[in-house]
């Protein structure tokens, strides 16, 4: 007897173009197993480092299964006068030239959404439907957390060097926001140590489970 896609399946393959009638042959099993009809929201977030690009990596050889929903969430930091939640103002005469500063930002939208749309190419070969989901924040790490309450989402993935707080500030990088989410959201935080040259003979898994900002990390069962 064939077997013919759902409603719900259809309408989840049409993002990004997914076809409906292809089986995801490539993807692995994930850690869990929930009924075939139920499916998981999960997030990746991204910030268009080399830590974001190998957690999409990891999660497709490890975590994602056929019938996931994928949400690249990016949050942007501005400040406090450009904020997305505060809508436009009216710059006086003498600070006119701060709207300069306008195109610069659109033209980092663009780089912002192509460069996700370039992580995003282990999704499409795997076949696993995907979204980009950006927002605009003075406050990165809460914004993050409110965004996956707001969707609804069943896991967050990230990728974090495992250096300290001085660095990550000075990088702006996923690291003291990843202490962060692992503490307030309301759904389980997947958090990759992203080993690169650096690092290339240490023998540590890349898989962790933060606890504290720099404290061990326990590696996260894959049962």
């Amino acid at each position: 007897m064939s077997l013919q896609p759902t409603q719900s399946d259809s309408k989840s393959a049409a993002i990004h173009g997914v076809n409906p009638n292809a089986i995801g042959q490539t993807q692995p099993p994930s850690p869990r197993t929930l009924p075939s009809d139920c499916q998981r929201k999960i997030a990746i977030a991204i910030d268009l480092s080399d830590e974001s690009a190998y957690a999409v990596r990891w999660a497709v050889q490890n975590y994602l299964r056929p019938g996931d929903l994928v949400f690249f969430l990016h949050v942007q930091s501005t400040s406090v006068l450009y904020g997305a939640d505060w809508g436009s103002i009216d710059l006086p005469q003498k600070n006119r030239d701060e709207e300069s500063k306008l195109k610069p930002k659109m033209d980092f939208d663009d780089l912002t959404t192509a460069k996700a749309t370039e992580f995003a190419q282990p999704l499409v070969e795997a076949n696993i439907p995907f979204k980009i989901h950006i927002v605009k924040d003075h406050d990165m790490k809460e914004r993050l957390c409110l965004e996956v309450k707001r969707l609804g989402l069943s896991a967050v993935i990230m990728g974090s060097r495992g250096i300290g707080a001085s660095k990550r500030a000075t990088k702006g990088r996923l690291g003291s926001v990843s202490h962060y989410c692992v503490h307030h959201c309301v759904c389980p935080v997947v958090i990759l140590r992203y080993l690169d040259a650096d690092h290339e003979g240490s023998t540590s898994d890349s898989t962790k489970s933060t606890c504290g900002e720099d404290d061990e990390l326990d590696r996260i069962s894959s049962s």
